[in-house]
């Protein structure tokens, strides 16, 4: 990107970004991440490492460089620290000298933990006891918005889902005992029925999730080997097909089991799904923009190699039952949907410009972020500046910023992604919270 021009007042700055290699991530060329990482960094893309996820933002565990106009790069924390009007009076009021979210990109090869998020008070509990494996007090909201179709497991199952699942996987019916599955069952006959139904089901998952390595195994065995045999004169349903692709990924892993629990999410392109504190979940396959709290506070049971917090998991949990609600963005102008979930810290602008279109981002009381995923475009800021946009530009824009931006086509060698039209996503504060 070009000068951004003007002195004085402050301008939108250049960032440039973390990578996390975790091993779940989609490998070189394959991944958003990767390519996008390949030009904000000018690094080439290696072919052998994952690359899982592009953190936007000041969080310690990787924290994005403002690229001054020197040249100099400095964390946008510091930064931030020293610019303090660039995040707006209500927002230092509210959470400090800092950014309260976290923007990401997210590509995702193979399945990531059983986990769940735990709230303020959970994590403030959890930092001060264990630092090394829960590293801030902050709790950590979040939400995904699909690029491509995205899997992920997220919260129990209804009470009827939940009912057949006893019907049809008599290994998970052994597992939990006659007493609870018939409590789990009867469960319809009761008019409170999320009340009754929530003290079995913990019972049930708890049981699932302390099961000892040699249960788990024999269990996914006898899955295994009785889905195959029914594979041969029946369609596995959509939930077996994939207990049976996890059980490669991570083979005799209690997370398998437990993916009976949850509800089986597919998003479109442009449907969100956000997930509150102490509610589980687990991103399965495909790639996202992801926007948070400003926390890196990760609670897993399972379906990974890092450290397991089980009991903490159980307890925490909300067990809460049935289907997730899926955001699809509200217009807030012909090209650009607002995905704005109940939470103060974050929402996601999600805008598709044309070739010649032009968008306005009005000024707002609050600092942004803005992802270029595809395409090329010029920047006009407060009605002054001029400066060039391409696929991989990752912008800080302060408080009070006016942007308008147009679309433009240029030949490119990557024909079918750089003369796309412009893909422009803006991570922000909450706009009723800064009301």
């Amino acid at each position: 990107m070009k000068d951004m021009g003007g002195r004085g007042e402050l301008k939108p700055l250049m960032l440039r970004c973390a990578v996390q290699h975790y091993e779940w991530g989609r490998y070189g060329s394959a991944s958003e991440v990767g390519r996008l990482y390949s030009l904000i960094s000018g690094s080439p893309i290696e072919e052998d490492k994952p690359y899982a996820e592009l953190w936007m933002g000041t969080h310690d565990s990787g924290h994005s460089l403002v690229i001054l106009q020197t040249g100099e790069q400095v964390p946008l924390k510091r930064w931030l620290e020293e610019h303090p009007q660039a995040l707006g009076d209500k927002v230092v009021k509210r959470w400090g000298i800092d950014l309260p979210f976290l923007f990401k990109v997210l590509s995702v090869g193979k399945a990531l933990s059983i986990q769940a998020h735990p709230d303020k008070d959970l994590a403030r509990l959890l930092h001060e006891a264990q630092p090394k494996n829960y590293k801030d007090s902050n709790h950590k909201p979040e939400m995904a918005l699909a690029l491509t179709e995205f899997e992920a497991l997220c919260g129990f199952v209804s009470a009827q889902d939940l009912k057949d699942v006893l019907q049809t996987v008599p290994e998970i019916e052994n597992i939990v005992g006659e007493a609870v599955a018939q409590a789990l069952m009867n469960a319809e006959l009761h008019e409170k029925i999320d009340a009754y139904v929530k003290s079995p089901l913990r019972s049930a998952f708890t049981q699932l999730m302390t099961l000892n390595k040699e249960a788990v195994a024999e269990a996914l065995s006898k899955i295994k080997k009785r889905l195959n045999e029914e594979n041969q004169i029946r369609t596995l349903t959509p939930k077996e097909q994939l207990a049976l692709r996890l059980e490669k990924q991570y083979p005799d892993d209690v997370g398998v089991l437990s993916a009976f629990f949850f509800n089986y999410i597919k998003l479109a392109p442009g449907e969100a799904l956000y997930l509150d504190a102490n509610e589980p979940h687990a991103y399965l396959y495909g790639e996202c923009v992801e926007c948070m709290a400003t926390s890196d506070n990760v609670v897993r049971a399972g379906l990974t190699p890092k450290y397991r917090d089980v009991e903490t998991l159980c307890s925490m949990l909300t067990y809460k039952q049935g289907l997730p609600e899926i955001l699809e963005g509200v217009p807030v102008d012909e090209f650009t949907s607002r995905y704005s979930p109940p939470f103060d810290e974050f929402e996601v602008d999600r805008c598709i410009l044309p070739s010649s279109g032009t968008v306005t981002f009005p000024a707002v009381p609050g600092p942004s972020i803005f992802l270029v995923l595809y395409g090329k475009g010029v920047m006009t800021v407060n009605n002054e500046s001029i400066s060039s946009l391409q696929q991989g530009d990752v912008l800080f824009v302060p408080a009070y910023t006016q942007l308008e931006i147009s679309s433009i086509i240029e030949a490119d060698r990557d024909a079918d992604k750089a003369c796309s039209p412009l893909h422009l996503y803006r991570a922000g504060v909450n706009s009723k919270a800064l009301e």
